[in-house]
């Protein structure tokens, strides 16, 4: 007799259970109600919000080369250089380089940095940084800069790094959906008084820095003869 009573009772509250809840979802709205409800929640609550999903990530990276390729590296103070797998952070002005045993990435900032060598495609890229170095506009973080003609006549190039952010809203939009590492590269020449001058790639700019080589400058082909401009400041550099 009590079993039964117990089994009576759990069943009356089964019921009531059900009920109640039938009776919530019965006095829910609609779909197109539940919507424009949710749409004017207020005045503490900002209501549904929509996600923009045309937000495409993210073109490039701070790194110079986007690989590890063989290098040579020489530290202040040493006179030895050390062989590595490296890469330059254009960004943060590091050198980034794998360590061969770990395999770990590690960097090393460019202050500490007196020669970098990196081998790409046959060739070798020398690279130096500023410190110590005068500039007409004054560089203040060490940064790298890519040596294209060594000497007295020295001929140097910074490869720069800006980060460009996505810009799609609004109706004036430029309509790009990713943010961009863009490459652009400044170009220096190193004038009489060991001061770095920033020039544009012509002849009228080399004629400004050394007006002595004058009469040079003006028997050398015109800028259009050769298509690569670094080039054609280095073949005329050398006829100094």
């Amino acid at each position: 007799m009590r079993k039964l009573l117990i089994l009576s009772f759990c069943t009356f509250l089964t019921a009531a259970g059900y009920s109640q809840a039938s009776a919530i979802y019965q006095r829910g709205l609609a779909a197109d109600e539940n919507l424009k409800a949710i749409s004017n929640l207020s005045p503490y609550s900002p209501g549904g919000i929509g996600f923009d999903n045309r937000y495409e990530g993210v073109v490039g990276t701070p790194r110079m080369l986007d690989t590890l390729l063989p290098s040579f590296l020489q530290i202040k103070g040493q006179d030895f250089y050390i062989q590595l797998l490296a890469d330059i952070d254009l960004v943060n002005n590091t050198l980034i380089y794998i360590h061969p045993k770990t395999k770990k990435l590690f960097s090393v900032p460019a202050e500490v940095v007196s020669e970098l060598i990196i081998q790409k495609d046959g060739k070798e890229l020398l690279f130096r940084t500023t410190t110590d170095k005068t500039f007409d506009k004054e560089i203040k973080n060490p940064k790298f800069y890519q040596v294209l003609n060594d000497g007295p006549y020295q001929f140097i190039k910074f490869p720069v790094k800006t980060f460009v952010e996505a810009e799609y809203k609004g109706a004036y939009s430029a309509d790009r959906r990713y943010d961009e590492y863009v490459t652009k590269n400044k170009y220096y020449l190193k004038s009489s008084d060991s001061v770095f001058c920033q020039i544009q790639l012509t002849k009228k700019a080399i004629l400004k820095i050394y007006p002595d080589k004058k009469t040079v400058i003006n028997e050398t082909a015109g800028d259009d003869s050769i298509a690569d401009k670094e080039e054609m400041i280095i073949s005329l550099l050398k006829k100094f």
